[in-house]
């Protein structure tokens, strides 16, 4: 991206009216220890700190957020998010703090169920539907007392990791 030499780049909380009447937003300038951090980061084994820190030097860059989104496969409201935080509360700002609180306890072999109840053909257990969706797996798990309460997303969770299992050489 080309900047015009008389209008300089202000930081995201203003917004930059400059495309149409469209709010476009760029990171901050980045203070030197910031940008040693985040190419730190960007080449690190964190998958989530590492897309983190490529969003930030991508608008650092100049970037737009469309352009990121469509060089990360990422969507734009998730890039806008981590812009946003980084802007307020620099490298810490991309750092996530887990809720406190139990997680859900789900032992292997309901998980396991779970994979195998994927496995099966909804019509083979007189369901009334040909696929499966994740919500439709975590409804079944459910109603079947493999467990008593499962997200859609915790379903997903199991299967990629049952798949990225099935896939490794015996």
């Amino acid at each position: 991206m080309v900047q015009d030499a008389h209008e300089p780049r202000r930081p995201a909380r203003w917004g930059d009216r400059r495309m149409g009447g469209a709010m476009v937003l760029y990171v901050r300038e980045l203070a030197s220890e910031e940008r040693q951090e985040l190419e730190r980061w960007a080449s690190g084994a964190n998958a989530e700190l590492c897309h983190r820190a490529q969003v930030i030097l991508l608008s650092a860059e100049g970037h737009r957020v469309p352009e990121i989104a469509r060089a990360l496969g990422a969507h734009p409201a998730n890039l806008r998010k981590w812009l946003h935080r980084f802007n307020a509360d620099g490298c810490q700002g991309l750092v996530t703090v887990r809720a406190g609180g139990a997680k859900p306890r789900i032992t292997e072999a309901q998980k396991k169920r779970i994979a195998d109840l994927a496995q099966r053909p909804p019509r083979e257990l007189g369901l009334n539907f040909s696929n499966w969706t994740l919500h439709k797996l975590a409804d079944q798990a459910t109603k079947r007392h493999i467990v008593d309460q499962i997200s859609h997303e915790y379903v997903r969770q199991i299967l990629k990791a049952n798949a990225h299992l099935s896939d490794q050489p015996r």
